[in-house]
């Protein structure tokens, strides 16, 4: 199969060692994109087809690597793959006998990826977390969230699968790019608070001009600026506002029926304005521009924005997502397996990705890989 008609990873081959999260999610893109993975789990491994949108496309082979001979079998797949990933705790990888030092030795083109929380070096390295904590510490969960409230985290979707499994795929995909030019594999040593570190770029250079104060709730992008936030409809509804631009505000007041220029002193946020604007304008126009959005109801308002570029749009519930026209109209999600999801992004105008696989009981493909390996049943029996 050729890179144009299996995706632009079509011929890679990809080892992926059972786990949650980022590590899972990362290998559900490069399979995405037509990368051939295999996931590592143990025999004893709790059936999750096809539920599990992030186990999607792949084969599976069940193996104890407690046991030397099974940790013979994982070191001669090593061999024959472009990449591995795991997602363990700093050391584990090394205690178990695939470490990076033993699979680089086996393998001197080998891409090895790895996905922690905190990171395989510093103080937490072994420290126990999850997406929460990591945003935590990163000071983002500190901006999310109403003024007057806790902190609320948006799922688990920004460390997890943003700081750690998209990153975590785009150095795996950057290693075998280097690849084709020095003839030689690497580590790939992903951290989701790093990741974090990294998106909180914007907010840091803002700070530092003097146009961010950091505190919950208290920023044009956190919730004080009226034209950047969410608002009940008359139905128990909801609706979601991004009119920053002076030329968007300007139609959101004006279709609204408001005065223009009794909220065009809100509009911006340059720095030697925004203290005032935070604790004096944004307020009063906040609750003005929300009064007048609960007396129609989340249907009259799409209708009254129809076409026009206001940055007003209805805050979907799932089902209502999967239903959207632009969705459907652009196959934005999919039937795998009978489980809806998103289907494999980006897209591209000439290697076409393949369409998702739903997942497989774990070991599913156990016999037939030892046996693509050289195995011979004999051998395989003994295994089992």
């Amino acid at each position: 199969m050729t890179s144009a008609e299996g995706g632009p990873l079509a011929g890679i081959r990809v080892l992926e060692m059972a786990g949650l999260g980022p590590a899972p999610y990362a290998c559900m893109l490069l399979a995405d994109l037509g990368a051939e993975v295999t996931r590592i789990e143990r025999p004893d491994a709790h059936p999750v087809a096809p539920l599990d949108p992030h186990l999607r496309s792949r084969r599976s082979v069940a193996l104890n690597l407690k046991r030397s001979s099974a940790l013979s079998v994982l070191l001669r797949l090593v061999e024959t793959v472009d990449v591995l990933i795991e997602g363990y705790r700093p050391g584990v990888a090394e205690r178990l006998g695939f470490g990076p030092d033993t699979c680089l030795a086996r393998n001197t083109r080998l891409v090895y990826g790895r996905v922690t929380g905190w990171g395989q070096q510093g103080p937490l390295a072994q420290a126990a977390g999850h997406d929460i904590n990591y945003l935590a510490l990163s000071g983002l969960l500190h901006q999310l969230g109403p003024a007057d409230g806790n902190p609320q985290p948006p799922l688990n979707v920004v460390a997890d699968y943003g700081g750690g499994g998209m990153l975590l795929a785009l150095g795996v995909v950057t290693a075998l790019f280097e690849r084709s030019r020095s003839g030689k594999g690497q580590v790939v040593d992903a951290a989701m608070l790093d990741g974090l570190a990294s998106f909180m770029g914007t907010f840091l250079g803002l700070r530092a001009a003097g146009s961010w104060r950091g505190r919950p709730g208290g920023d044009f992008l956190s919730g004080s600026a009226h034209y950047y936030g969410t608002y009940p409809t008359r139905d128990g509804k909801w609706v979601a506002i991004g009119a920053i631009e002076p030329a968007f505000h300007e139609q959101l007041i004006s279709r609204l029926g408001l005065d223009v220029e009794e909220f065009r002193g809100g509009v911006g946020f340059a720095a030697e304005r925004y203290p005032a604007l935070t604790d004096d304008l944004w307020p009063k126009l906040r609750r003005r521009l929300g009064e007048t959005i609960a007396m129609r109801s989340r249907e009259e308002l799409e209708q009254l924005f129809s076409g026009v570029d206001a940055c007003i749009t209805p805050v979907l519930d799932l089902d209502e997502a999967l239903r959207h026209p632009h969705h459907q109209a652009r196959g934005t999600y999919i039937d795998v397996g009978g489980v809806p999801q998103g289907a494999p992004a980006p897209r591209f105008s000439r290697s076409t990705t393949r369409q998702p696989q739903a997942p497989v009981p774990p070991g599913h493909d156990t016999v037939t890989v030892l046996r693509e390996l050289g195995l011979t049943d004999e051998e395989i029996a003994l295994l089992r």
